[in-house]
């Protein structure tokens, strides 16, 4: 018998998000479309214009109608292409719209320079001018770009390759969702089992290590077959960005990732080392793995396997949204409320069907309500997903209600804090509810991976993508088997010794998408550590009976999710309470992970 993912259609209209906050329909997107070229030429006409302070403040406007209007139409075209990705229309409607993208980016490309190149005095006295009070932020992030700004002429050439720069992302994306197929394996009980992207996960949680095992080499086994056309798309973002990069006068890549962000790049070289200040916590949780499972060698394809003997407990969706609610009590009612709001409203796309993207994703828009991209099967690790997820959507729905549009958009670098606060509180409410000794074990597990897939493995990622930036900065190529030894070494040098390296994990790199956003996956691992020290100072206040606004810690993490993009990010997270200038807040959060490894360990010792 063979388990199947149900085709689309077959999937309960309540249990599919509704698209129409953004548009009523496919027909109305088109029109949405068609609206973009006459706002795309009220924006270029300013060109050669930008000379004072009032015209600037009307092209500003008329830029932020056209970014709000295309960021509408994009956002539609990439909701309705993670529907199906084999679906072609949705695929042409993506493609359309990414071209419409780069079309108004190369439109309006020569406005930054325009206005760089007015004299230094000119320019200091336009930033400060009352018409602009609006955009003063912006302007204070614009003055900061001139070293990096090229004339106009050379930014429209640069944005005019934005689809071709674009293209390794989307060929990685196509081959990975749409095109690549595993071969199904069969179970301990002979039963055969399909394998994909969206469930391949949920296999590798199987407590049955033969389903683990052959779900994992089939997997890898698909990605072998196309692996260096995976090291060709990633080697082409790659080398692009450090094209960039040099092209922008930036010393790397990675500097131009981090000062685009106004983060100093210190903070990534922090984080690197207080991970490898405290791998021996994490030698000691697969050490720990490897007793409770009692196997004589831990392979890969048991690092998700749950560590609770007791059968693995399931969760209906409903079951998850009144967790989810539950765990953001000490967040006040208004936030409840509107979190409530949001399922009710069908923000979330709830169950995984054939040829929908794997994963999860929230996404919004500033004129619509947020949207959560899920593949939800039942599990612990599906319900903190949704926590997660809403998190990331409620802060941007406070940042979009509390802001102008200019100021709305959170930095990637904070992006990760709210969903990973709520993380936190789901599994610190769940464990304070725990009844039995397997049941406390499941959610320890739980925490456990945590701090295992958002700490380390993901400054893990970060160290992947540092050294194979720095091998194209040094002319180096980046052929599939020079990739897979930089990950093979980074995969032993993070695990430890008791796991046993297979030779199919060295291949693990080519399924990671965050790697075409270049220097992003280190913002789960910083945006984790500060939400371990926002959730423990909420969860104090609140059980002294403090909860929303009355909790001190609720108010201040709460005008931080209302922050937007208004102020550098080192300064939203001083007013939430974290301190990015040292590693300190790295170092906390794993203080933690050895705490709850200390707990877990003690429950491991007391079941024997």
């Amino acid at each position: 018998m063979t388990e199947e993912l149900r085709e689309r259609k077959d999937i309960d209209k309540a249990d599919q998000w509704d698209l129409s906050s953004l548009f009523a329909d496919d027909a109305a997107w088109e029109n949405g479309l068609a609206g973009i070229d006459p706002l795309i030429a009220d924006a270029a006409a300013y060109q050669g214009k930008l000379r004072d302070a009032e015209t600037i403040r009307r092209y500003f406007d008329a830029e932020e109608r056209l970014d709000m209007a295309m960021s509408d139409v994009f956002a539609y075209s990439f909701l309705r292409r993670s529907e199906d990705m084999r679906d072609g229309r949705a695929q042409d409607m993506y493609a359309r719209a990414y071209a419409k993208y780069v079309e108004m980016s190369t439109a309006v490309s020569f406005a930054a320079p325009e206005i760089l190149a007015l004299p230094e005095e000119k320019l200091k006295e336009i930033a400060e001018a009352d018409v602009l009070a609006d955009y003063h932020y912006a302007m204070v992030k614009l003055v900061r770009q001139k070293p990096h700004t090229l004339t106009a002429p050379e930014e429209r050439v640069l944005s005019t390759l934005g689809e071709v720069l674009g293209a390794p992302k989307n060929i990685a994306e196509n081959l990975q969702n749409a095109d690549l197929t595993f071969d199904p394996v069969k179970d301990q009980d002979g039963r055969e089992r399909e394998v994909a992207g969206s469930n391949y996960i949920l296999l590798e949680s199987s407590k049955d290590r033969v389903l683990r095992e052959q779900a994992f080499r089939s997997f890898y086994r698909g990605y072998r077959k196309h692996i260096n056309t995976f090291a060709a798309a990633y080697a082409g973002a790659v080398k692009g960005a450090v094209a960039e990069a040099s092209l922008r006068h930036y010393a790397s890549s990675r500097e131009m990732a981090s000062l685009g962000e106004d983060v100093p790049p210190a903070v990534y070289d922090n984080l690197i080392e207080a991970v490898h200040r405290n791998m021996p916590l994490m030698y000691r949780y697969v050490a720990l793995r490897k007793k409770i499972l009692g196997v004589d060698e831990l392979h890969y394809y048991d690092l998700y396997a749950p560590l609770s003997a007791a059968p693995e407990k399931r969760y209906s969706y409903d079951e998850a949204k009144s967790l989810v609610l539950e765990a953001v009590r000490p967040l006040g009612e208004d936030y409840v409320s509107r979190v409530r709001q949001g399922f009710a409203d069908r923000w979330v796309d709830v169950y995984p069907n054939r040829g929908k993207e794997g994963g999860a994703y929230s996404e919004s828009t500033y004129h619509s309500n947020p949207f959560i991209m899920a593949n939800f099967t039942g599990t612990l690790d599906s319900v903190s997903t949704i926590a997660h997820e809403m998190g990331h959507s409620m802060h941007s729905w406070l940042s979009n209600h509390a802001q102008k549009p200019q100021d709305a958009e959170y930095t990637l670098f904070v992006a990760e804090v709210a969903s990973t606060v709520n993380e936190n509180l789901l599994a610190e409410n769940l464990l304070e509810k725990a009844k039995t000794p397997e049941e406390k074990m499941s959610i320890l597990n739980q925490y456990l991976e945590g701090f295992k897939g958002t700490v380390y493995r993901q400054t893990m990622f970060a160290e992947f993508e540092k050294e194979a930036h720095e091998a194209a900065e040094r002319g180096e190529s980046l052929s599939a088997g020079k990739l897979s030894d930089i990950y093979r070494k980074l995969v032993a040098e993070y695990f430890g010794p008791e796991l046993v390296i297979d030779d199919e994990v060295a291949l693990e790199w080519a399924r990671i998408p965050h790697f075409y956003r270049p220097f992003y996956v280190y913002k789960y691992a910083t945006s984790y550590s500060a939400a371990v020290a926002l959730s423990e100072g909420i969860l104090a206040e609140y059980r002294k009976g403090r909860a929303g606004l009355e909790n001190a810690a609720a108010a201040r993490y709460l005008r931080f999710l209302s922050l937007g993009g208004s102020m550098d990010p080192l300064d939203e997270l001083s007013i939430a309470g974290v301190d990015f200038s040292t590693p300190e807040p790295v170092d906390r959060a794993l203080k933690k992970f050895g705490r709850v490894l200390d707990m877990a360990e003690k429950l491991a010792g007391e079941r024997q």
